[in-house]
């Protein structure tokens, strides 16, 4: 679980900067005259599946920090496939993916990965609201976001998928959702309170039950990676996810490198087969 606002104070800028969940790649072109095989993979999407929060981030991707920490390179280097496109960016929205990250689908994709839709939904101001105003207008935003996620978001998914079946027509595409931020009952002893915890795992829930309905009506896979990180929530021992990080806020809500080698990859390695 690409988004960024400006507010009146340092702290909810840098907050809403750190949940951006944009990127491109250069398409490889079979030689020519051949039909390639379709035994590439693409990588699309926002910030979970470039690999915030893991580190280690390649200094050429710039702003859109995709790592080699990050699922599709963890299963790229894993399994070798015959191209690796990685546009994954940082902040993505359905429009950017549909703009910026699909140059490289083609004849030869013989897999997709894409995590795509919390931008859109404004899950970023949501954490912001909750975060520094009050419980109050945390749960009305919260209820704003699912009332975008009910009414617009699945023709904006559809757009996308459709133009990956349009783009690589031999490709298994595989959509990934997101993981719930919270452990209800765990050990954090300050922050936001349980009610407000609560409807924010909700709203997660709801987003990735609309991504799948979305992801199946097209004939995709959907990877859910929710029970992967049951344990590993924040106000758990042994968190996969950042908090809000201080010393690095960019990384704030986002998978660690355990929740992207030990969440995300064992997920789509399954759906991916």
């Amino acid at each position: 679980m690409r988004l960024s606002r400006i507010t009146a104070y340092a702290s909810s800028l840098l907050l809403a900067t750190a949940f951006a969940l944009t990127g491109a790649a250069a398409a490889q072109a079979a030689p020519s005259g051949q039909q390639a095989a379709a035994t590439g993979y693409v990588a699309l999407g926002d910030s979970y599946s470039s690999g915030v929060g893991a580190g280690g981030y390649d200094s050429g991707s710039g702003d859109c920090k995709r790592t080699p920490r990050a699922y599709p390179a963890l299963w790229a280097s894993a399994n070798s496939p015959s191209s690796f496109n990685f546009t994954a960016c940082s902040g993505a929205r359905t429009g950017d993916v549909l703009a910026n990250q699909l140059g490289p689908l083609g004849s030869g994709t013989g897999l997709v990965s894409v995590t795509i839709g919390g931008n859109d939904a404004g899950f970023a101001d949501v954490m912001t609201t909750c975060v520094l105003q009050s419980e109050s207008n945390c749960l009305k935003r919260i209820a704003t976001a699912r009332s975008y996620v009910e009414t617009t978001l699945p023709g904006n998914l559809d757009k996308v998928y459709s133009a990956i079946s349009a783009k690589a027509p031999a490709a298994r595409v595989v959509v990934l959702g997101y993981p719930r931020f919270y452990k209800l009952g765990g050990g954090c002893i300050a922050g936001l309170s349980e009610k407000e915890r609560s409807a924010i795992n909700s709203a997660s829930d709801f987003l990735n039950s609309t991504t799948a309905k979305r992801a199946a009506d097209h004939g995709f896979a959907f990877g859910d990676v929710a029970a992967k990180f049951t344990g590993h929530e924040i106000c758990s021992g042994d968190a996969w996810l950042h908090s809000v990080n201080w010393t690095n806020i960019g990384e704030s809500y986002h998978p660690k490198a355990a929740g992207q080698s030990g969440g995300y990859l064992p997920v789509f390695s399954a759906a991916a087969s």
